[in-house]
């Protein structure tokens, strides 16, 4: 993929002034099956040696409630253990006989079960799949062994900032509730998980309705008769009415501070990070039911005066995953780009993004800074976050908390109160385009991002339509959505949080200084 960044960095250097137009490619040939139980299967019959298939579920940590918390951890590591057809042995041999990798992740709205392999081992992927989801036997020593890992895991989380604050920056924007619940177990639930909670939880969230099966480099009919033969004896269960979202008022005209940062020329981009999957189009399927969760933003400070970085997170609240804006606001992140400050590479890999060339170059304090964007069924967050050596530490050279918010913040600024260069936007819209096509390149992420299209949108999605939507982005859209997401009279809120020596100071004063919500 890097290689192939650098040679699309250069087409760009050779021709900037032109977006790169994808040649037309043949119309999807994936193909959906509803069974009776409203279990979906969805294959894009690829040739090849190999096969990628997995079951997606909606479901995780944004359904948990105090009573089951910490549970889709405890399932993701209960995955593929004992059952009642197979032990622990036999489930790991039955794994390793098929030659490839098989593996369960949760996150925030969704747990998957997947696997690569033979294309001979299908059925017995399927077969380990359906074992593991249908009859877990939820043993209470393997039980205690996740226990201990799952506090290994907590204690490596709170070790590594990187990791740990976009936690944290979740359960401030979301008030602890929600999309604010912890992906991890948390610490003062690990003793309580128990079989009972885990079966009560499957019982809840494991019903067919909520299940899509999707396959790469298998026949259609092939895994629906297998789907049918494991899958047919669940039922459905009632569903819920979809909640009301809150709706966005109008963008409202207003004047640009005069006190905005310089701005360099124009800028390359970094690839995106993201798997096509968080780039769904607008459909006509109504979106899963999910428990609302209300965006709050607020303000939360970490003291730590014995690590070798301060870190710095704001975010705002973005677009949900059904809002053609959020094609817009993927421009935006790609545009912003950063990264490390010993990032390997050129032009392709985010060297020349604004972050790089505004803030990276110009400040030797800092050793990583870049922009985000988590992209969720109703709401998002977006938003940058630096790291940098303090100066408190002592090191020459050090910065604050206070001294790099204006910076940050004055690149949410530009994008508010000037229009971005063509030539700038194309190459965010060209590397963005290309990182999508570039990532369907993996059978295992092809499969993954068909089983979450059709969860969400109910139907599969070829990703020219994705580029399309992409490649139709302008600079009148960037400032368009800059002005909602973030503009002075947005309504947003920020989300700020800072680990360190010290807090910063004054936000409110910052964002009001350089035209954003606050």
């Amino acid at each position: 993929m890097h290689k192939a960044g650098r040679s699309l960095a250069r087409g760009i250097a050779r021709n900037a002034f032109r977006d790169i137009h994808l040649k037309p490619t043949e119309p999807s040939q994936a193909q959906v099956t509803t069974l009776p139980n409203k279990i979906r299967v969805v294959t894009d019959p690829i040739p090849g040696h190999f096969a990628s298939l997995g079951l997606y579920l909606d479901a995780g940590s944004r359904y948990e409630t105090p009573e089951n918390a910490g549970v889709s951890h405890f399932l993701d590591r209960m995955a593929f253990k004992g059952t009642h057809n197979r032990s622990t042995e036999e489930m790991a041999a039955a794994m390793h006989s098929m030659g490839g990798q098989i593996l369960c992740s949760s996150s925030r709205e969704a747990i998957m079960y997947q696997s690569s392999h033979f294309s001979q081992a299908s059925p017995l992927a399927l077969d380990l799949i359906a074992d593991t989801v249908l009859n877990p036997s939820f043993f209470p020593e393997e039980i205690e062994a996740q226990r201990d890992a799952a506090s290994y895991e907590l204690r490596e989380l709170a070790s590594k900032p990187e990791m740990i604050l976009p936690e944290i920056l979740h359960t401030i924007a979301y008030n602890h509730t929600g999309l604010g619940n912890l992906m991890l177990c948390p610490e003062d639930r690990i003793d309580l998980i128990d079989s009972a909670i885990l079966r009560k939880t499957m019982q809840q969230w494991y019903t067919p309705e909520r299940m899509v099966i999707a396959g790469a480099g298998i026949h259609h009919q092939e895994l629906v008769e297998l789907v049918d033969k494991h899958f047919s004896s669940l039922k459905t269960s009632p569903s819920s009415p979809l909640p009301s979202q809150p709706s966005r008022g109008t963008n409202p005209t207003y004047q640009a501070p005069s006190n905005l940062l310089s701005t360099p020329n124009p800028s390359v981009t970094k690839t995106l990070s993201r798997a096509a999957s968080y780039l769904f189009p607008n459909s006509s399927v109504d979106p899963p039911v999910v428990p609302s969760s209300r965006y709050t933003g607020g303000h939360h400070f970490i003291h730590d005066p014995e690590g070798e970085f301060d870190h710095l997170y704001i975010a705002f609240e973005g677009t949900g995953i059904h809002d053609d804006d959020i094609y817009v606001l993927a421009t935006m992140q790609i545009l912003l780009g950063g990264g490390g400050s010993f990032s390997a590479g050129g032009p392709g890999k985010g060297m020349y993004s604004r972050l790089y060339t505004h803030i990276l170059n110009l400040f030797q304090a800092v050793d990583h800074c870049a922009s985000f964007h988590h992209i969720y069924t109703d709401s998002s967050l977006f938003g940058l976050f630096a790291s940098f050596v303090p100066s408190a530490s002592g090191i020459r050279g050090g910065s604050t908390p206070s001294h790099m918010l204006p910076h940050l913040v004055n690149q949410l600024s530009l994008l508010v109160h000037r229009s971005v260069p063509e030539i700038e936007l194309s190459r965010a819209k060209n590397q963005l385009r290309s990182s999508l096509m570039m990532a369907m390149e993996s059978r295992s992420i092809q499969v993954e991002d068909l089983g979450r299209q059709v969860l969400v949108h109910d139907r599969p999605v070829p990703v020219t339509e994705m580029t399309d939507k992409i490649a139709q982005v302008t600079a009148e859209d960037v400032r368009r959505v800059a002005v909602r997401i973030f503009g002075p009279q947005s309504g947003n809120k920020p989300t700020i949080v800072c680990q360190g020596h010290e807090d910063v100071k004054d936000w409110r004063t910052v964002f009001k200084k350089y035209g954003i919500a606050a």
